[in-house]
């Protein structure tokens, strides 16, 4: 059913649209390469990915900054699975990551085609907790800066998704109303509750099949057409 009302939709960009998984492997493998490390990608990124996750989570609930992010979970992981990395390396290898993830730039089944659709009737957005220079250089090596009228993230506002403050900004920025706007993203938490709890609208992104009651959801991106 068509969502009636809407003039501007928000989007999330890492795992909404930038297929961060795919791309993460991808330049994890070209740094251990460079960087002469002998380890199956896939045994590393069993252990690294949850525990991603995780300091993402500690990083959004401001319990821990950029520095210690980039370090602890590389660090955790490479312990994780027994591998014995010094300090210096695991700080190597977390610039050469910052350095090389832009130079992959798939995006989820789509994503050109929807967004292309959606520019005809709507403002287009982004509001990410991503790391400024690094989201900056995923739209617009991945072609897509174009769609949209603003991006706002999260080190221009000083708090991250789901603090309303990064949400009010955002809208200010965009000249757009809560009550006309949606927010389209992947992490229920950060996206869908911080962006119902000052009234805008949601639409739940779950490509790995999670399910959420009493919210608006698509598994694969071209399903939005149903809503917008």
């Amino acid at each position: 059913m068509k969502v009636n009302g809407i003039t501007d939709i928000f989007f999330d960009l890492d795992h909404t649209l930038w297929d961060f998984d795919r791309n993460s492997a991808l330049t994890f493998d070209k740094i251990f390469k460079l960087n002469e490390i002998d380890l199956k990608i896939e045994d590393f990124l069993f252990h690294y990915e949850p525990i991603n996750l995780n300091y993402w989570k500690l990083y959004r609930e401001e319990r821990i900054d950029k520095k210690s992010l980039r370090f602890g979970r590389l660090n955790d992981a490479f312990l994780a699975i027994g591998k014995q990395i010094n300090e210096d390396l695991i700080f190597k290898l977390s610039e050469d990551y910052i350095t090389y993830l832009t130079t992959y730039n798939f995006l989820f089944e789509n994503t050109i085609e929807v967004l292309a659709y959606l520019k005809k009737h709507y403002s287009l957005h982004i509001i990410t907790n991503g790391f400024e220079e690094v989201q900056h250089k995923k739209l617009l090596k991945s072609n897509i800066n174009g769609f949209f009228n603003t991006v706002t993230n999260s080190e221009m506002v000083g708090v991250k998704k789901p603090n309303p403050k990064i949400f009010n900004y955002a809208l200010e920025k965009a000249n757009a109303k809560a009550e006309t706007s949606v927010m389209v993203g992947d992490s229920y938490e950060a996206d869908i509750l911080g962006a119902k709890n000052i009234g805008m609208d949601v639409v739940f992104f779950s490509n790995n099949g999670d399910n959420k009651t009493g919210v608006k959801q698509v598994n694969k991106l071209i399903e939005l057409k149903e809503y917008l």
